[in-house]
């Protein structure tokens, strides 16, 4: 992995961090939360993927519309589930264990069925990271955070469920970006246009639609400033992973762009009262020392 690659996922790590934080903030209406930003930044994209089709850098066509939406559905569970498991576990137990659980599944599918093959020291590097988050989940016996067990329990459930969609559509948008579609700008513009119009439906059809559409004007209302930082920053963050993946191995790139957990443990540190701060930058260390290792590889 090249540095500037790796100052690529560094930078969107940090975006993503941020733009969980602000996510956090808003709790019981997950499913109009998740329309809403994903709604703005589907219409702040769309001069930008109107500009590329128009000169021809990409075209649209079926084959980039239909995994667009395959990604779509992944990112809807992805997005709901996150938004369920902040109403119910501390974001210091949810964010590291999704954030952990993604690249670990992630590798172990690309190198066993799409076989890749990173060097050692790459490899190393990989496994040392997540080592590092590791580290940052660990609550001490009889440590004084405010996470109770209960609360541990479901942040570890939930963890692993939104870990689980993690692996999935950064697989699946793996291949799209290196065989589908050349721009993952427009790539990622359509997949956001394809949540909007789903979500939009589901607001409609599905049961309980009028207190959910209810939800979103409440969200539009007061919650302009978490509406905004998601959608802004949530496109940043996954379209610079996207443009990555195109130039290194999705195995390296998934558990780098996790180093956002150092960030995200941090802040819920700073904001929500997490402690054991002391471990958590241990565990930053461990991660620094890990994304060496990628970079020398």
């Amino acid at each position: 992995m090249t540095f500037p690659v790796l100052g690529l996922v560094l930078i969107a790590a940090i975006a993503h961090a941020v733009w969980n934080l602000a996510a956090k903030s808003v709790t019981g209406k997950g499913f109009a939360f998740v329309l809403g930003y994903h709604g703005l930044s589907a219409i702040l994209l769309a001069p930008v993927a109107a500009v590329i089709i128009a000169t021809g850098a990409q075209p649209l066509n079926w084959g980039l519309v239909g995994a667009a939406a395959l990604s779509a559905v992944f990112h809807i569970a992805y997005s709901v589930a996150l938004q369920s498991g902040y109403d119910h576990a501390p974001l210091g137990v949810v964010y590291p264990t999704a954030r952990g659980t993604g690249p670990v599944v992630t590798i172990i599918i690309a190198v066993a069925l799409l076989g890749e093959r990173p060097t050692l020291a790459e490899a190393l590097g990989a496994f040392t990271v997540i080592a590092g988050i590791a580290v940052v989940t660990i609550r001490p016996r009889g440590g004084d955070g405010p996470t109770t067990s209960d609360g541990l329990r479901r942040g570890l459930a939930w963890g692993g469920l939104i870990g689980a969609f993690i692996a999935s559509y950064t697989l699946w948008d793996d291949f799209a970006v290196n065989h589908v579609s050349d721009s993952p700008l427009l790539y990622f513009a359509v997949s956001e246009a394809c949540v909007g119009l789903i979500m939009t439906a589901g607001a409609f059809t599905l049961p309980g639609g009028q207190d959910r559409r209810a939800d979103l004007r409440e969200i539009l209302r007061n919650h302009k400033r978490a509406l905004v930082t998601v959608a802004i920053l949530s496109p940043l963050a996954y379209v610079l992973v996207l443009y990555a993946m195109q130039q290194a191995p999705v195995a390296l790139v998934a558990p780098v762009r996790e180093t956002s957990i150092i960030v995200g443990t941090l802040l819920a540190w700073w904001f929500f009262g997490e402690r054991n701060v002391l471990l958590k930058l241990a565990g930053a260390l461990v991660v620094v020392t890990g994304i060496g290792l990628i970079a020398l590889g």
